[in-house]
Protein backbone atom coordinates (compact mmCIF):
# COMPACT_ATOMS: atom_id res chain seq x y z
CA UNK A 1 0.00 0.00 0.00
CA UNK A 2 1.25 3.11 -0.89
CA UNK A 3 1.59 5.87 2.12
CA UNK A 4 0.02 8.72 1.88
CA UNK A 5 2.09 12.15 1.86
CA UNK A 6 4.89 10.10 -0.15
CA UNK A 7 6.40 12.98 -2.06
CA UNK A 8 9.18 15.24 -1.99
CA UNK A 9 12.31 14.96 0.55
CA UNK A 10 9.87 12.75 2.66
CA UNK A 11 9.52 10.30 -0.10
CA UNK A 12 13.59 10.44 -0.85
CA UNK A 13 14.14 9.95 3.10
CA UNK A 14 11.85 6.83 2.84
CA UNK A 15 13.10 5.44 -0.18
CA UNK A 16 16.91 6.03 1.00
CA UNK A 17 15.56 3.51 4.31
CA UNK A 18 14.47 0.83 1.94
CA UNK A 19 17.45 0.90 0.13
CA UNK A 20 19.98 0.63 3.34
CA UNK A 21 17.33 -1.98 4.52
CA UNK A 22 18.24 -3.78 1.35
CA UNK A 23 22.09 -3.57 1.38
CA UNK A 24 22.13 -5.04 5.13
CA UNK A 25 19.54 -7.82 4.09
CA UNK A 26 21.82 -8.45 1.10
CA UNK A 27 24.96 -8.41 3.45
CA UNK A 28 23.40 -10.56 6.44
CA UNK A 29 21.75 -13.06 3.81
CA UNK A 30 24.29 -13.21 0.39
CA UNK A 31 27.46 -14.90 1.10
CA UNK A 32 28.42 -13.73 -2.32
CA UNK A 33 27.32 -10.26 -2.12
CA UNK A 34 29.39 -10.68 1.13
CA UNK A 35 32.34 -11.22 -0.75
CA UNK A 36 32.36 -8.91 -3.71
CA UNK A 37 31.69 -5.96 -1.27
CA UNK A 38 34.94 -7.34 0.46
CA UNK A 39 36.71 -7.44 -2.90
CA UNK A 40 35.58 -3.78 -3.90
CA UNK A 41 36.24 -2.37 -0.70
CA UNK A 42 39.78 -3.98 -1.03
CA UNK A 43 40.39 -2.73 -4.95
CA UNK A 44 38.60 0.67 -4.78
CA UNK A 45 41.68 2.21 -2.84
CA UNK A 46 43.72 1.11 -5.45
CA UNK A 47 41.80 2.09 -8.10
CA UNK A 48 41.98 5.40 -6.76
CA UNK A 49 45.84 5.44 -5.89
CA UNK A 50 47.31 3.45 -9.16
CA UNK A 51 48.46 5.82 -11.72
CA UNK A 52 45.85 5.62 -14.57
CA UNK A 53 43.66 8.49 -16.68
CA UNK A 54 40.83 9.57 -15.28
CA UNK A 55 38.77 7.22 -18.16
CA UNK A 56 40.67 4.57 -16.65
CA UNK A 57 40.01 5.10 -13.02
CA UNK A 58 36.17 6.09 -14.00
CA UNK A 59 35.90 2.11 -15.83
CA UNK A 60 38.22 0.53 -12.74
CA UNK A 61 35.72 1.62 -9.91
CA UNK A 62 32.56 1.49 -12.38
CA UNK A 63 33.36 -2.41 -12.62
CA UNK A 64 33.27 -2.68 -9.20
CA UNK A 65 29.97 -1.42 -8.49
CA UNK A 66 28.25 -2.82 -11.66
CA UNK A 67 29.28 -6.62 -10.45
CA UNK A 68 27.67 -5.18 -6.63
CA UNK A 69 24.86 -3.58 -8.89
CA UNK A 70 24.09 -6.59 -10.86
CA UNK A 71 24.79 -9.30 -7.98
CA UNK A 72 21.92 -6.97 -5.87
CA UNK A 73 19.37 -7.87 -8.58
CA UNK A 74 20.52 -11.54 -9.28
CA UNK A 75 19.51 -12.12 -5.23
CA UNK A 76 15.96 -10.08 -5.64
CA UNK A 77 15.79 -12.30 -8.61
CA UNK A 78 16.40 -15.26 -6.85
CA UNK A 79 13.99 -14.20 -3.54
CA UNK A 80 11.31 -13.60 -5.75
CA UNK A 81 11.52 -17.18 -7.98
CA UNK A 82 11.47 -18.64 -4.09
CA UNK A 83 8.91 -16.88 -3.15
CA UNK A 84 6.67 -17.87 -5.75
CA UNK A 85 7.26 -21.67 -4.92
CA UNK A 86 9.12 -24.31 -3.93
CA UNK A 87 8.64 -26.89 -7.15
CA UNK A 88 11.22 -26.92 -9.08
CA UNK A 89 10.31 -25.50 -12.34
CA UNK A 90 11.78 -25.24 -15.37
CA UNK A 91 10.87 -21.31 -15.82
CA UNK A 92 12.58 -21.00 -12.25
CA UNK A 93 15.52 -22.28 -13.31
CA UNK A 94 16.27 -20.49 -16.85
CA UNK A 95 15.90 -17.30 -14.36
CA UNK A 96 17.81 -18.10 -11.70
CA UNK A 97 20.63 -19.24 -13.91
CA UNK A 98 19.87 -15.90 -16.66
CA UNK A 99 20.54 -13.54 -13.56
CA UNK A 100 23.46 -15.78 -12.19
CA UNK A 101 24.59 -15.40 -16.23
CA UNK A 102 24.30 -11.33 -15.89
CA UNK A 103 26.53 -11.52 -12.43
CA UNK A 104 29.13 -14.06 -14.28
CA UNK A 105 29.42 -11.05 -17.06
CA UNK A 106 29.57 -7.90 -14.77
CA UNK A 107 32.59 -9.91 -13.26
CA UNK A 108 34.31 -10.54 -16.83
CA UNK A 109 33.98 -7.15 -17.45
CA UNK A 110 35.69 -6.28 -13.89
CA UNK A 111 38.37 -8.34 -14.52
CA UNK A 112 39.00 -8.10 -18.14
CA UNK A 113 39.20 -3.92 -17.37
CA UNK A 114 41.44 -4.31 -14.62
CA UNK A 115 43.56 -6.45 -16.86
CA UNK A 116 43.15 -4.55 -19.67
CA UNK A 117 44.24 -0.97 -17.76
CA UNK A 118 46.77 -2.72 -15.11
CA UNK A 119 48.91 -5.21 -17.08
CA UNK A 120 50.63 -2.63 -19.32
CA UNK A 121 51.15 -0.48 -16.25
CA UNK A 122 53.22 -3.70 -14.34
CA UNK A 123 54.48 -5.32 -17.23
Amino acid sequence: MKPANNHGIKRVIRATGFSMQGLKLAWKHEAAFRQELILAIIMLPIALLVDVTTVERILLIFGLFLVLIVELLNSAIEAVVDRISDEIHPLSGQAKDIASAAVFMSLAFCGLSWALILLPKFI
